[in-house]
């Protein structure tokens, strides 16, 4: 954004647990990309090649793309193939992943198009808090300019870099040398598949009664880390919810667990009898001291990285169902939730299942699940350049609408909803009618349940508890 680039994106799937699923293989199509870079209205040059293609592998819930078919289909039509591994750094050290990672060993290289993957080492490796890596593969015929890249990067870089930190990427690459980290990594995997079937074990034993479900794969073997085929993402398969899959183009990396609390299903549809908002059992988990990745409306992450044992992850297990027993009971949250209420006092004597209760009927009422659906799937417009709306706001020339106003209004900020914590609108777009009744669901969910707030990056709240967004003049 800052060199004026002129970004086009490509339409991922979502599922109505808020899960964004894997960008369909037929938005890699070149005519496809080429119909975006056709309609985009402030490319000047429609034939010009593409610099850089840049996507997310993995996704925040663990779904990867088979890196030899982008590669295939876009050799030499792009410049760069950008891949943001931040959380798969481990994928290079066993063959479980296969193709499903930038860089591999064995692997051939593109003909034109240079592999770029940037890995956070801090996250599923050793590396300390901030830790991360950039690697590079040269193809046949482009090798990397070390010059311009060095220019590039120090221009983002502290002239005072904490040399700890870097050295943490040698300990951690030092670590995953064979055979120690082959072994790291199966252990990992090992782990989470046992937490998979812990949980479906704890459901069997309850029956009839409600219990949590970890999102993945119906079918599982009784032990052992499976074969890679068990976690592909198969067209029509009703567990994962997304349409337009391609065989063969996506799996489900086993160690990111999204676990589904009840209230809503695959389809989107509320339950009538009861519901669990997710953002309610991670504020209880966090009283006992589990700290989790991210929260949705009815889901929740955790990663099984190196180091995680059974020990950590059945204190997870046994605090989900130390949280049935108290949400059965109607436990009053000045009893379990003491931290909470003590900066929330206005809850203290409410029962857990009565506010589970509340939150949820809000979230029905609203269709929350299909709003959110649809409003990333909505169509962004382009007005500006991100480059020349972002210079707006660094000078100024900017306003502060309220949100009843947004429609039709061009941000000058990124508009970035957590969850899933995805950009909803860059610098340069404009309001829509779907995104803008998102934002006033949040404006009233956030009064009437203060300390459940949605946070929403680039949304501005007055003193008053009234919303802005910063939009150009």
């Amino acid at each position: 954004m800052m060199t004026g680039a002129i970004p086009i994106f490509l339409m991922p799937t979502r599922n109505n647990f808020g899960i964004i699923g894997p960008i369909p293989k037929s938005e890699f199509a070149w005519e496809s990309i080429q119909k975006k870079i056709a309609a985009n209205p402030f490319i000047t040059d429609k034939t010009a090649k593409p610099r850089v293609l840049t996507i997310t592998q993995s996704t925040y819930d663990g779904i990867l793309y088979n890196v030899e078919d982008i590669k295939e289909e876009l050799d030499g039509k792009i410049d760069t193939l950008h891949f943001d591994e931040a959380w798969l750094p481990h994928a290079a050290f066993h063959d479980f992943y296969g193709d499903y990672h930038a860089i591999g060993a064995d692997r051939p290289r593109c003909k034109e198009s240079m592999i770029f993957a940037t890995q956070s080492t801090h996250k599923l490796l050793a590396g300390l808090s901030q830790a991360s890596q950039i690697l590079v593969q040269d193809a046949e015929n482009q090798k990397l300019d070390r010059d311009i890249f060095n220019e590039a990067y120090l221009m983002h870089t502290s002239t005072s870099p904490q040399y700890s930190i870097i050295a943490s990427c040698d300990v951690a690459a030092a670590m995953m040398e064979e055979p120690g980290g082959t072994a790291l990594v199966e252990e990992s995997i090992a782990e989470a598949l046992d937490f998979r079937r812990a949980m479906r074990k704890v459901d069997e034993e309850w029956g009839v009664d409600w219990w949590f479900k970890v999102w993945g794969p119906d079918d599982l073997s009784e032990e052992g880390i499976e074969e890679r085929d068990a976690w592909m993402l198969k067209p029509g398969e009703r567990w994962h919810g997304f349409n337009n899959l391609a065989d063969g183009f996506n799996m489900l990396d086993p160690i990111k667990a999204t676990i589904i609390t009840p209230g809503l299903d695959v389809d989107g549809d509320f339950a009538n009898e009861f519901g669990i908002p997710a953002a309610i059992v991670t504020k209880y988990l966090a009283e006992h001291g589990v700290i989790v990745e991210k929260c949705g409306l009815y889901s929740f992450f955790i990663m099984f990285t190196i180091g995680i044992t059974k020990g950590r992850w059945n204190t997870l297990v046994t605090a989900l169902q130390q949280f049935k027993d108290d949400y059965d009971k109607n436990q009053p949250l000045w009893k379990v939730l003491p931290e909470f209420v003590q900066k929330n006092p206005r809850y203290e004597r409410v029962g857990l299942r009565d506010l589970c209760t509340q939150i949820h009927s809000v979230y029905k009422q609203n269709d929350v699940a299909r709003l959110t659906t649809e409003m990333y799937l909505s169509d962004m417009v382009p007005a500006m350049r991100p480059a020349d709306a972002f210079a707006k706001m660094a000078h100024r020339e900017i306003e502060r609408v309220a949100v009843d106003n947004l429609e039709g209004r061009i941000t000058a900020v990124l508009l970035t909803p957590y969850p899933p914590g995805i950009p909803l609108l860059i610098p340069g777009e404009r309001f829509n009618t779907t995104i803008c009744s998102y934002l006033k669901f949040v404006r009233e969910f956030n009064a009437a349940f203060p300390g459940f707030e949605t946070d929403t990056h680039g949304l501005v709240k007055d003193s008053e508890g009234r919303y802005y967004v910063d939009c150009v003049r």
